[in-house]
């Protein structure tokens, strides 16, 4: 077994917390210091390459609420300044093309509209007056339009359908689609509108999707990088999944649309592409267009390739057939000859570079951490970055790939914390592969000692175990409990290659989890770990996971956490909203009975196996958790304690998927490490 030792040293400092109850060694992690970090976001180069802008918030503890301001600091590193005092939060925070202002989204004003002020923040002035909140903005590069995003009311409510029964309150449904993640629909769609900018004011905008019910950015994660300008700004690409109700929750097939200006004329640029197409991106010289593309309808975890579209040909190309890695976030450099992305490989996020003449792809950044985006200023490229020991901080990255630290957003307040110890190992799988997997230390570990250990189920299912900085999962918490920590890359994971990539997809309950078991067994030979007090824990696909090993663990656990999983597979697929995924990962409805995949994943729906279930157990969910509903959670709950199974069960009303607000996450970390200390110490 091959392993290799990363140790880091992180500072943070001791401070009495009124709403702490725990017992906490100090000078460690703890829940209520998580929200007292700073979470540093969207960066932006001026155009003069001299000064970054970006996000960062803070949360109140105490009063249970964030807050958003925009901080600028020179391309060199140095002193950051705050430059927004609003009492609400500031989003999507830009340069003017010409650099004399910055831009920003604020509901200063009762609605969230568009503000410019100057790059010191001073004189904040709001330039547009829509009707209802703005959600997104862009100038274009000769600032004669401004570009925005706007939902828009297309179709009716009951009350609209019966305006003579006002204080009705119910829903009538004709199709799918009804609800999405986190939400219900709201009657609405986003679109796009583009609007002449003159002397520093906006007029109102012109809707480009001409009231259809389609939306760009696509709910429920895309933003502004799904909507881009063309150099000469007389074009607009934008990303667009142009289906509705059954179609729409079947099909990941979006597409890129190419809208002129100045004839209207909108073309798709992707047309014969069948899975995923987002996030454009024009060459600095207009004459090409760049975006991630998945080959398969219906798999949203697929492969993300680099499509290049030449208006020249009015052909696309993929340049990178032969790298078995996905692409995002790309970056042009100025002369169109270079193209920057992220890729995830082997549980870390780096930077990649691809020379278009000779389609050469070759990694720039190194070392054990994932980078989060990419800003261009001249040579050098800015950037974040984080890992399961650091929060997010701005790093420049020179020509040569050496990077440096450019802002300290969090130093103050980790200036003494003792840090966990992050080890990288490689371990043979059953079916003799290599498996990385990541162990995570108490800090102040001694080899001499016996620590207990948590498997760490993984979500997704096709999420890698990253460097990530959980502000839930968090690694460095669970160690300053003096917990181990192991998180397998188990199969079905991106980062090792797309045939590892796919593997999981109809074989729930099959390799993915030998390997969970075979972390679990390697780390149980360490003399410092004790074998008998082993827990298992996870969310979402993590959830299904471990509700799954309560059935087929042998007496490995004594102890089981599962958030958010999937419990019973036949109600999961009919109470689930995005359809492509159950048809692709269980190989669709359970009634299609003599399809192997099929069969394969129904008879592995972990109710199936509660008559083995032997280990207490505790189930937390969110109420408005659509992906996987809460009662999934709940009939676990009920199962176990209908077999007299110690359970416990946590319910969060007003959370969806994952835990947000902070009195909830912190009333979440003490029922976590309340319910192991319980049975693992």
């Amino acid at each position: 077994m091959e392993k290799r030792f990363i140790a880091f040293s992180l500072f943070a400092a001791i401070f009495s917390v009124a709403f702490s109850q725990q017992s906490m060694t100090p000078n460690r992690y703890t829940p209520e210091l998580l929200w007292k970090l700073g979470r540093v976001s969207d960066i932006q180069v001026s155009p003069d390459n001299k000064t970054l802008l970006y996000g960062v918030s803070w949360y109140n503890l105490e009063v249970n609420k964030g807050n958003r301001d925009l901080y600028t600091m020179p391309v060199s590193g140095g002193k950051a300044s705050k430059v927004t005092t609003f009492k609400g939060s500031e989003a999507n925070g830009v340069f003017r093309p010409d650099g004399r202002k910055i831009a920003f989204l604020s509901a200063e004003s009762g609605t969230m509209q568009l503000w410019e002020a100057n790059p010191d923040g001073s004189a904040p002035t709001q330039i547009s007056k829509t009707d209802g909140d703005i959600s997104g903005f862009s100038y274009s590069p000769d600032m004669k339009y401004i570009l925005y995003t706007q939902r828009v009311k297309l179709d009716k409510t009951v009350n609209d359908t019966y305006p003579d029964l006002p204080l009705a309150n119910a829903r009538i449904e004709d199709d799918l689609m009804y609800r999405h993640w986190d939400s219900w629909s709201d009657y609405s769609y986003s679109h796009i509108f583009v609007a002449t900018y003159t002397d520093g004011k906006m007029e109102t905008g012109k809707d480009l999707m001409e009231m259809q019910r389609f939306e760009s950015p696509m709910a429920p994660w895309g933003g502004m990088e799904q909507i881009n300008w063309s150099p000469q700004s007389d074009k607009i690409a934008y990303t667009c999944k142009k289906m509705t109700g059954l179609e729409y929750a079947s099909s990941t097939n979006s597409e890129i649309y190419v809208y002129d200006l100045k004839s209207g004329i909108e073309t798709n640029i992707s047309n014969g592409l069948e899975g995923y197409d987002q996030d454009p991106v024009f060459s600095p010289d207009g004459k090409k267009i760049v975006w991630r593309s998945m080959a398969r309808n219906g798999f949203e975890a697929d492969k993300d390739r680099i499509m290049i579209y030449d208006f020249a040909t009015g052909k696309y190309s993929d340049y990178s057939e032969k790298f078995d890695q996905g692409a995002n976030n790309f970056s042009w450099t100025q002369d169109g000859k270079t193209l920057y992305f992220l890729s995830s490989v082997h549980g870390t996020v780096h930077i990649y570079a691809l020379t278009l003449a000779s389609k050469e792809i070759r990694q720039i950044s190194s070392g054990i951490c994932d980078f989060l985006s990419i800003s261009l200023a001249g040579k050098d490229i800015i950037t974040s970055k984080q890992s399961m020991l650091m929060p997010t901080e701005i790093y420049k990255i020179d020509a040569s790939g050496k990077d440096v630290q450019l802002s300290f957003t969090n130093k103050a307040i980790l200036s003494d914390i003792r840090s966990a110890k992050v080890e990288e190992r490689w371990m043979t799988t059953t079916d003799n592969k290599k498996m990385l997997v990541w162990v995570i230390y108490p800090p102040d570990f001694d080899p001499n000692k016996k620590y207990p250990a948590l498997l760490f189920c993984e979500g997704g299912p096709q999420s890698m175990v990253s460097q990530f900085f959980s502000y839930r999962w968090n690694f460095q918490i669970m160690a300053a409990n003096d917990y181990i920590v192991v998180a397998p890359n188990r199969r079905g994971l991106p980062g090792f290659g797309q045939e590892w990539n796919d593997q999981i997809s109809g074989d729930y309950g099959g390799q993915n989890m030998k390997d969970y078991l075979t972390a679990i067994d390697e780390m149980a030979k360490e003399p410092f770990v004790d074998k008998d007090k082993l827990g298992a824990v996870g969310a979402s696909y993590g959830g299904f996971s471990v509700l799954w090993l309560a059935g087929h663990h042998e007496k490995r656990f004594k102890v089981f956490i599962s958030h958010c999983g999937m419990f019973n597979l036949e109600d999961q697929y009919l109470t689930t909203e995005e359809m492509w995924f159950v048809n692709w990962d269980l190989g669709g409805p359970y009634w299609a009975k003599g399809n192997p995949k099929v069969d394969h994943s129904y008879a592995n729906s972990p109710h199936k196996f509660v008559d083995k279930w032997d280990t207490p157990i505790m189930i937390v969910e969110g109420e408005n958790d659509f992906r996987i509903p809460y009662t999934q959670g709940m009939a676990a709950y009920n199962a176990a304690k209908l077999r007299g199974i110690p359970a416990r069960y946590l319910h969060f009303p007003d959370e969806s998927h994952w835990v947000l607000h902070p009195q909830n996450s912190v009333l979440w970390q003490r029922e976590f490490f309340r319910w192991l200390d319980q049975y693992l110490k």
